[in-house]
């Protein structure tokens, strides 16, 4: 019968810093699983020991089969449920399998040491993994623990906070937290740029005092957004751009593409609307742009995008959950065929068509692929001051096609 296996937590103190349990479970060991560095720490175990590798899908085999006939024990960094291996242990053997002791975790030492309650902190990790996203995560929150690595260390984290203007947050860096190397600092941005820090080290991001940021409101006025001047109705206005986020139906952890992104305003709502969204744009002309990423700064939306004529460009995307097509430069037909054949299980496609040509483009290419498809003519009208008087001046007509992937088996069906 396989026996539990046991998940200890270890933080820098070692095995002084455990409980009495945990170092009996360690004690009682045939096998023990570790990093070299937690394995430094029992330098006397009896036992066979087993240093962690990455990726961990053979460790974990490892750890399975070990089980089957030994008494194993895995040690982790602090708790091992808080960004650690426990909850892959547990995926391969189930809960019932797997035994965790935890320590006290590097965020809750950091927080600790920081004097900062922590219940209400926003979680980010850049650990193994960029920072892409941060800036439409993060804007807003009063406090955030970031956990870095090696790579994308604190010093990178602050240069692409000010990249965004985040300059509102102060940092606080906990390293070698536990341990007698233990360090830590408060920093404004600007200090952490230029500041060498421990690999094992953690990260809080505090709002100061009287600092506030501009919340996101769904269907920000068109003029918030820099565009080309005088306005030649390039950008998604307010009442379309509505329309059309409520018409892609956008999900969490969702692929998106912005085809002729212009300003940058659809995926800028979107990408605030849903933080986690991965947002990919594409645009034809340099001079928009520009514009685009200036909006990006302003608005704190982190996103890819491309000067490219659509279809160009979109081969180096992943596939698409949702898409929107803004302009196609005379290729719609085209472009709605890559969309098509790219897309994933499920996709929504909505088109902004401004003349009655280009509607009947989408509609035909949509319909003769099986989509599920439906038009709305959006036509409004805004308040003018006339004299002392007010009066409604009409908007151009904008047609939203929004077509949906059918379901696997639906054109059998049909």
């Amino acid at each position: 019968m396989t026996r539990p296996v046991t998940v200890v937590g270890i933080g820098e103190d070692g095995q002084t810093g455990l409980t009495e349990v945990a170092r009996a479970a360690v004690a009682r060991a045939d096998v023990l699983f570790g990093s070299a560095r937690q394995l430094e720490f029992f330098p006397n175990f009896a036992g066979e020991v087993r240093t962690l590798t990455s990726p961990l899908t053979g460790t974990l085999s490892d750890i399975e089969r070990e089980a089957g006939e030994r008494a194993v024990v895995v040690l982790a960094s602090g708790d091992p449920l808080f960004h650690g291996i426990a909850k892959l242990i547990i995926r391969r053997l189930g809960a019932e399998r797997v035994r965790v002791l935890p320590q006290l975790s590097s965020l809750q030492l950091a927080f600790a040491r920081a004097g900062e309650s922590w219940q209400d902190a926003l979680f980010l990790s850049a650990h193994g993994h960029s920072f892409e996203g941060f800036a439409q995560r993060l804007h807003g929150a009063v406090k955030a623990l970031v956990l870095t690595d090696d790579v994308h260390t604190p010093a990178e984290l602050a240069l692409y906070l000010l990249r965004f203007g985040m300059t509102e947050y102060e940092a606080f860096v906990g390293e070698r937290l536990g341990g007698e190397s233990e360090r830590t600092a408060w920093y404004t941005l600007e200090q952490l740029a230029e500041a060498e820090c421990h690999p094992l080290n953690v990260v809080i991001l505090r709002r100061r005092e009287g600092e506030t940021s501009s919340p996101f409101t769904l269907g920000m006025p068109d003029e918030a957004f820099v565009q080309r001047k005088p306005d030649r109705g390039l950008i998604t206005k307010r009442e379309v751009r509505i329309q059309t986020l409520s018409d892609l139906e956008l999900r969490k952890g969702e692929v998106l593409w912005d085809i002729g992104a212009c300003t940058g305003s659809v995926s800028i709502e979107a990408i605030h609307l849903v933080p986690d969204l991965k947002v990919y744009a594409v645009e034809k002309n340099a001079e928009d742009l520009v514009n685009l990423r200036a909006n990006q700064v302003k608005f704190r939306a982190d996103f890819v995008a491309v000067e490219a004529k659509a279809p160009a460009g979109l081969d180096q995307f992943p596939d698409p959950d949702a898409v929107f097509v803004g302009g196609s430069g005379g290729e719609l037909a085209d472009l709605l065929e890559t969309c098509m054949r790219r897309a994933r299980p499920g996709a929504r496609v909505v088109v902004n068509a401004a003349t009655i040509e280009n509607l009947a483009t989408a509609h035909q290419v949509l319909t003769a692929a099986g989509w599920n498809v439906s038009v709305t003519l959006l036509q409004t009208a805004r308040s003018k001051p006339i004299l002392q008087l007010t009066r409604m001046e009409g908007m151009n007509p904008v047609y939203l096609v929004r077509a949906k992937m059918p379901a696997r088996g639906e054109e059998e069906s049909e």
